[in-house]
């Protein structure tokens, strides 16, 4: 017999947290939406000699984990542990395991990057025979099912973990996985998010392929010039809404996916990868485009990526829309991109405010002359009540999340 289809519920985003370049915890995020702060610095980052900029976390390297879970140390996890310990997030956790269970909350985390950096560190130690230091571990590291692993050690958690690799789309898909884990019966609970820390082989990686901006980055601006890489990490508990969820809830309506195949590392011209992920969110949120108040765009400031989702945007919103790369205050955090901004949407909600594109003084003509956007320069006060969140990876990986207010119902 044919499996039945799941019916997918509505989720609700509970407690969330997120730590960038812009702060630690929600309320740093929301000052510099609110204010068109950008973080981004000239890169001063470990031994790399790049003439750009930079989204580095300040305090990363200060932070110490559990002893019990030395074995973990690396960047990366001391990057999530820093973004853990904000806005009662661990407190968060705990109620949730209170009620559900341990063995019913599961952890879904994406990442690009992992504890790569960790690797290139032990490399330097090498000894004569070329062997590795006896103090790297590999597993607890650099694998990239290393910040799941130490996520869900942290909170002894028991139930189904895994990560999502898929570039700078990890982080927004986690939210489809956990969905659907959630309609099947697996977990009641699911701890989303992702991390991704900086490292040479990215910085160096990206500008071998010449994305890197020797200036801080400007989304969909006519000067844009490449991009500018962050490093970042967030987290949100998803659980099922209730029937009747409060006005200011937030609930995840739709998840949308894609995998086009384009081209290794661009995105279709005319955007159809990017196309087909939004409809896929709308149709499952059950809404018309026009119902949408505010779209977060992926946005990296490349050329032919803003061009592609200018296209896309543009033939399905037209041009009223309101839009806003979050990118020109972050930098493309990559395989932390798609849970940084679904928080920073998050907050677009809560709080009333639709963050601008911070760097870009005017929409690029040749964007605006096939999809005459409706692209934010700056923060705007206002009251969405459904946003779309756009995150676009490598090999044409697409996700695009449709979230709403409860009152929005």
């Amino acid at each position: 017999m044919p499996l039945s289809p799941l019916t997918l519920p509505h989720l609700q985003l509970g407690a969330a947290t997120a730590t960038s370049c812009l702060g630690a915890g929600l309320d740093a995020q929301l000052q510099a939406l609110r204010n068109g702060r950008s973080g981004l610095s000239p890169c001063s980052f470990d031994t790399v000699d790049l003439p750009t900029w930079v989204g580095e976390i300040a305090g990363v390297d200060d932070v110490r984990l559990p002893p019990e879970l030395a074995a973990f140390d690396c960047r990366n996890n001391r990057l999530a542990e820093l973004a853990l310990q904000q806005d009662d997030f661990i407190q968060a956790v705990q109620a949730a395991i209170s009620r559900h269970g341990a063995q019913r909350v599961g952890v879904v985390l994406g990442t690009s990057t992992s504890g790569i950096l960790q690797t290139e560190l032990a490399y330097r130690e090498r000894d004569a025979s070329g062997a590795l230091p006896v103090s790297y571990h590999y597993a607890q590291t650099h694998n990239t099912f290393s910040l799941a692993a130490y996520v869900r050690a942290r909170f002894g958690l028991l139930g189904p973990a895994m990560v999502v690799s898929s570039a700078c789309s990890s982080s927004a898909k986690v939210f489809g996985n956990a969905q659907r884990m959630i309609a099947a019966g697996l977990i009641d609970c699911a701890l989303v998010g992702g991390v991704d820390s900086l490292c040479l082989t990215t910085l160096y990686g990206f500008n071998s392929l010449e994305l890197l901006s020797t200036q801080p980055c400007r989304p969909f601006d006519a000067q844009r010039h490449g991009l500018s890489i962050g490093e970042a990490a967030a987290f949100v508990l998803l659980e099922a809404a209730p029937a009747r969820p409060a006005d200011d809830a937030v609930l995840l309506l739709g998840v949308g996916e894609s995998s086009d195949a384009y081209h290794m590392s661009s995105p279709h011209p005319d955007g159809l990868g990017a196309r087909s992920a939004m409809q896929a969110a709308l149709a499952q949120a059950g809404l018309q485009a026009d119902e949408i108040d505010y779209i977060n765009l992926h946005g990296t400031a490349t050329p032919s990526n803003d061009n592609a989702e200018g296209r896309a945007v543009g033939a399905l919103f037209g041009p009223t829309t309101p839009c806003s790369s979050t990118k020109g205050a972050t930098g493309h955090t990559l395989g932390a991109a798609g849970g940084l901004e679904a928080v920073f949407s998050l907050l677009a909600l809560r709080h009333g405010v639709l963050p601008g594109g911070v760097g870009a003084t005017a929409l690029d003509p040749a964007i605006a002359s096939v999809a005459p956007l409706n692209y934010l320069l700056e923060a705007r006060p206002s009251a969405p009540r459904r946003v779309l969140s756009n995150s676009f990876g490598f090999g044409g990986t697409n996700c695009s999340l449709v979230l709403a207010r409860g009152d929005a119902q």
